[in-house]
């Protein structure tokens, strides 16, 4: 048995390595949630379009916006991602109260 075969290497981290592997670990859980929170959202006023929930849907339009529009600005979704969802809800939104209007 050759001498040392037992012994395992471990490679030498530095510091800076370390401390951007737990920033990125931080920043992850931070777009996690911004992501969670977006995507709640969204589902919870699609289903209140869906429903035909005029008032529910009224109350949910501007906070899922506001949702769309912090994970922009925080990098969690592109713009133009972004904006597409919003410019989609609104017309959901938009047909849902002129049919009920008419």
């Amino acid at each position: 048995m050759p001498a040392g075969a037992g012994a395992k290497k471990t490679k030498k981290r530095k510091k800076s390595v370390l401390k951007r592997a737990k920033q990125s670990r931080q920043r992850e859980a931070v777009n996690r949630a911004n992501r969670t929170q977006v995507r709640t959202a969204v589902k919870r006023l699609r289903a209140a379009i869906d429903s035909g929930d005029t008032k529910a849907s009224a109350d949910l339009l501007r906070p899922t916006l506001a949702a769309l529009d912090h994970a922009i600005a925080k990098g969690v979704l592109h713009a133009n991602t972004g904006n597409r969802y919003k410019s989609r809800l609104a017309l959901a939104y938009n047909s849902l109260h002129t049919a009920r209007k008419a």
